[in-house]
């Protein structure tokens, strides 16, 4: 039961992970196009919010393995 939990958490933890380097290409590449401030600002705030989300969902799967180590 708990092998499952901690492979779970290991899932979460790389969708997490694959979400930051999205978000880290994406800006890159904005950086890369020569936008103007403006521009390249929107990109980066609407980036945000993705960036967030994948490092919780990052944390939360790493949280999760350590309860399926600690209680397996």
């Amino acid at each position: 039961m708990f092998e499952v939990i901690t492979w779970g958490g290991a899932a979460l933890s790389i969708a997490g992970l694959v979400g930051l380097v999205w978000c880290i290409l994406r800006v890159m590449k904005a950086r890369k196009s020569g936008l103007s401030d403006d521009d390249l600002r929107a990109v980066v705030q609407s980036v945000l919010p993705w960036n967030l989300a994948s490092l919780f969902l990052s944390v939360l799967g790493l949280m999760v393995v350590i309860v399926g180590i600690s209680f397996g």
